[in-house]
């Protein structure tokens, strides 16, 4: 292993909130399960939070040190508050975990403060930490969040530090988490690890070794896995096999993936307080989206409700299923007797990377009733500053669900995430209607002039304007 100092993030956080919409169900075509960030599982296991894909040390600034230079305070036997609604209390179930373990027990010593971990319950955990810090009185000292809430209500308000002058050490904190995603009038009031886990497309090798087509990796391997190469696919794979007439293999189970298309042209439906409708980097995501629909190129539904996508791709007669890659454990279950491999989302014609769409990623904050910051920072940065016995981010949890090295690499690759605000952080927003009207075949142009009013007003709602 080579000395990668590797980082506690909170992909899981986001992630488990991706399960709770997946669960929550839903009847349109753009729904929660297909079109949000990886589904990916929580853990505490550094395996499984820290730094993404085969991120190297010059790639994060080992040649250039950001570390925090030794600090020496007395906390006067403090007791540190950490909120989550699920306990993030270290534990010493792997190597990493045990150095980390030992860090924050050398930390406590020296800076004589204690650790109390604090668990909300999820169905009540905005509204306990929205009032708390609305009362002055936080649940605690530091707080895990999401942006939806935080950005730009709270900080608004003022009731958070910014924490930007304290995360310099890109080997601990994702500079995009301060900022990008937790960003508010040039000042950064969130900070988080490199995220891991992805969406991408599961596809059934062994259909696509069955109907003679060009194995699907080799449009990776080429940086050739794009719209048009997508498109292709899907009719090379929509077959008539016993010639009565009627399609009996399908390409594709499902096209309602709004957030991944935007995503793979790295674009969104919102650009800061703005509606982006008719970017034309949106424009060509939807119409892509359209050319699926009206073409007919998707397994047509059967009435089914959001799962039916994941029961068509069990069937083994439909090629690609777009998922978060959590989901090979279940697929291995069901479907024994297929082979099938993991790919990213093709690129759009503006991509410059394959992506994962995140609408809603959470951040640790400092409520502005809690005193010295940048000793929690501190505290927090000096507990992941160690050398990880891994030798790439997530590695023992991906080898439990693939057992080839090319659908493991392709998590990697995909894991890249592009962040979009969405329904989550504009509750008004008819993202549902809107998404539908494109699944319906309705001209997109028609579509964006119809949603552009709209679409601004849920944003000026949360932006008070």
């Amino acid at each position: 292993m080579k000395n990668k100092k590797l980082v506690m993030l909170l992909v899981s956080l986001m992630l488990i909130f991706s399960l709770a919409a997946c669960s929550s169900g839903s009847n349109s075509e753009n729904n929660p399960g297909s079109t949000n960030a990886a589904s990916d599982k929580a853990s505490n296991d550094p395996a499984a939070t820290n730094a993404s894909g085969e991120t190297t040390d010059a790639e994060v600034g080992a040649g250039d040190s950001k570390e925090t230079p030794e600090m020496d305070f007395d906390m006067g036997g403090r007791t540190i508050k950490i909120v989550n609604f699920w306990s993030l209390e270290i534990g010493e179930d792997n190597p990493d975990n045990i150095q980390r373990k030992k860090n924050l027990e050398a930390l406590m010593k020296k800076h004589n403060f204690k650790v109390e971990y604090v668990v909300l319950d999820q169905a009540e955990y905005q509204n306990k930490v929205t009032a708390s810090l609305l009362a002055g009185e936080p649940v605690g000292d530091i707080i895990s969040i999401a942006r939806s809430y935080t950005i730009p209500t709270l900080v608004s308000q003022d009731l958070l530090w910014p924490v930007d002058e304290y995360t310099k050490n890109d080997k601990v904190f994702d500079p995009k988490v301060t900022n990008e995603i937790m960003q508010y009038n040039g000042r950064g009031y969130g900070f988080g690890g490199y995220p891991g886990g992805a969406t991408g497309f599961f596809y059934n090798r062994t259909l696509m070794n069955n109907l003679g087509m060009k194995p699907l990796q080799e449009y990776v391997d080429e940086d050739n896995w794009n719209w048009e190469t997508f498109i292709q696919v899907i009719k090379e794979a929509n077959k008539d096999t016993n010639n009565d007439g009627k399609l009996d293999t399908w390409g594709l189970a499902g096209g309602g993936f709004l957030d991944s298309a935007l995503a793979s042209n790295e674009t969104a439906l919102v650009k800061g307080d703005k509606q982006n409708l008719d970017d034309p980097k949106t424009v060509e995501a939807l119409n892509f989206l359209s050319k699926l629909n009206t073409e007919k190129l998707v397994r047509p539904s059967e009435g089914g409700d959001w799962t039916e996508p994941s029961q068509f791709f069990r069937q083994g007669n439909t090629l690609l299923y777009l998922s978060g890659a959590y989901e090979a454990e279940g697929l291995r279950k069901d479907m024994k007797d297929f082979d099938f491999g993991f790919i990213p989302f093709p690129k759009g014609p503006n991509g410059t990377s394959y992506n994962t769409p995140d609408s809603n990623p959470w951040a640790m904050v400092i409520p502005k009733a809690v005193e010295n910051p940048e000793q929690l920072v501190y505290i927090w940065e000096k507990i992941e500053d160690y050398d990880s016995v891994y030798d790439y981010h997530l590695q023992s949890w991906y080898e439990t669900m693939f057992d080839n090295e090319v659908d493991i690499n392709n998590v990697k690759v995909a894991s890249n995430r592009f962040y979009l605000d969405s329904l989550a952080t504009f509750p008004s927003m008819p993202y549902y209607a809107f998404g539908d009207e494109i699944a319906k075949g309705q001209s997109v142009s028609t579509v964006i002039e119809t949603y552009k009013t709209p679409f601004q007003a849920a944003i000026d709602e949360v932006y008070k304007k």
